[in-house]
């Protein structure tokens, strides 16, 4: 593996972490849609050489195609834009031998490869770890799959959604009438990728004092079960089934409570202390309340819910949102204000936001770790790239071939070129 020795740092004098920490680093993406791609573009945040392998019998990653209305008719879509930041773009044909045969070269000059297949796709393309710790004993292969390493189902966020009990959960309780919903994101690929990130980050810590390469996999299933935290355990430990609350929490109140103020807007509150309940019944003029036995400590408040939800929603109703905001947020009482796209993507820092040249579509980053990586190196990502953009690139500067290969490559359909 190619990097930094013992003694270099890749921070920054100011501690941020600089354009350097993973260069020198080479990446083979064979993902697509959004959890593999997501790691491949958290590696090229940090500097390393991430080059995406794309199917030409789809035209490349399925997400080029998918445009929201209004979208114009491009390969690099809005969603492509998500997670495709500082890569470069080869066209491979997997299904034939000499396809195969080049990327497996590639494998041989990279650190990390990262995929998506299930294992019996892997094993076909001969991109499973066994065949391709034979073409680099100390490659460190980094696996989505569906569910466990044995089966062969593919996985899907919405339908890992449904079986790991998210849509169950994410809607009004029952009484209300509201029926399951999926989260507003493709949460279980963004959860798996993270844990992804993860698993590849100990490896290559491994690689460096053992000198050995690894397959780490992770299942959107398990990584869904594994967020499933305090739900889970309000079963593992006390026997209750979690049953829908819509935004409410099963173990503190007020927390995660919507309210209306008098101007119509909505904030929430996360309440998680008995203090934070005294000070928020102050501020809101609620001497009764505060006192009540029923609500003094947060087991009283979970059990009469309902009640207490009533009372706070009768005072709250009778202030305006941003001036019982900055209220409670001087008195150290979490409360936030329920906003739309536009206000988020407003009101986010910089260091959130991919730079990119005017027109050009931003990104939000992989790496939200602070501090963000130094500014000279988000200047130097990337835009998300075309659909075989750098098949020359890549197959003259890393696999070292010369304009007649490259030319007989193209002509018999082993790769295609932007």
């Amino acid at each position: 593996m190619t990097g930094h020795s013992a003694t270099e740092s890749p921070l920054g004098p100011d501690g941020a972490w600089t354009h350097t920490v993973c260069q020198g680093l080479t990446v083979i993406e064979l993902a697509s849609v959004l959890a593999g791609p997501s790691v491949g573009q958290f590696f090229a945040e940090l500097g390393a050489r991430v080059i995406k392998v794309e199917n030409p019998a789809t035209a490349g990653d399925v997400t080029r195609t998918w445009r929201i209305p209004g979208e114009e008719n491009a390969d690099r879509t809005s969603y492509f834009h998500a997670c495709n930041w500082g890569k470069e773009s080869i066209a491979l044909n997997l299904k034939c031998d000499e396809g195969i045969a080049l990327m497996h070269e590639l494998v041989a000059s990279s650190d990390i490869v990262i995929s998506n297949y299930i294992p019996r796709v892997a094993r076909a393309l001969q991109a499973d770890y066994e065949t391709l710790r034979s073409v680099k004993s100390d490659i460190i292969l980094g696996s989505i799959i569906g569910y466990r390493p044995d089966s062969d189902r593919p996985g899907y966020d919405a339908i890992i959604q449904a079986e790991a009990g998210y849509y169950y959960l994410n809607r009004p309780p029952q009484s209300e009438g509201g029926k399951p919903t999926k989260m507003p994101v493709a949460l279980m690929d963004i959860l798996a990728g993270h844990q992804l990130k993860q698993a590849l980050l100990m490896a290559l810590l491994q690689k460096v004092s053992t000198g050995r390469g690894a397959c780490v996999t992770v299942s959107l299933y398990d990584a869904a079960v594994s967020a499933l935290t305090n739900q889970a355990t309000n079963w593992l430990v006390a026997g209750a089934v979690p049953e829908p609350m819509g935004s409410e929490h099963p173990n503190i109140a007020p927390y995660g409570s919507v309210f209306r103020t008098a101007d119509g807007h909505e904030l929430v509150l996360g309440v998680g202390t008995d203090r934070q309940f005294q000070k928020l019944c102050a501020i809101l003029d609620l001497p009764e309340t505060a006192s009540d036995e029923r609500f003094r400590c947060n087991h009283g408040r979970v059990t009469h819910r309902a009640d207490l939800i009533h009372r706070l929603q009768e005072a709250i109703q009778r202030f305006k949102r941003d001036d019982i905001l900055a209220t409670c947020q001087a008195a150290g009482i979490p409360a936030g204000a329920v906003r739309r796209m536009n206000e988020v993507m407003q009101e986010t820092p910089d260091y959130l936001q991919l730079p990119g040249p005017a027109q050009a579509a931003l990104g939000v980053r992989e790496s939200a770790v602070w501090p963000p990586a130094a500014p000279s190196r988000l200047d130097q990502l990337k835009l998300p790239p075309s659909y075989a953009a750098h098949t020359d690139v890549v197959l003259r500067e890393v696999l070292g071939k010369s304009p007649e290969q490259i030319r007989e490559i193209i002509a018999t359909g082993i790769a295609e070129q932007a």
